[in-house]
């Protein structure tokens, strides 16, 4: 359960890079390239969470941790 939801994070950062794309070569005043810039590292951040999640590197957040161990308590 924990993969699918970095997958399903991964897939929209993918979706909204590819909606954005077009976009960024546009920005030509200096504040539309730091919002493009700062755009483009928080992508970079998301991804990489998300892989290391989905590649179990860190321990996946506290709302999944909790379902896990219901499902284990349910399981014994």
């Amino acid at each position: 359960m924990r993969g699918q939801y970095a997958l399903l994070r991964l897939l929209l950062a993918g979706f909204m890079l590819y909606v954005a794309w077009p976009f960024i070569p546009q920005g030509t005043t200096f504040l539309e390239q730091l919002f493009w810039g700062g755009w483009l590292i928080f992508f970079l951040l998301v991804i990489g969470a998300n892989s290391a999640s989905l590649l179990q590197m860190i321990q996946p957040p506290i709302m999944e941790q909790k379902k896990e161990r219901q499902r284990k308590t349910y399981n014994h």
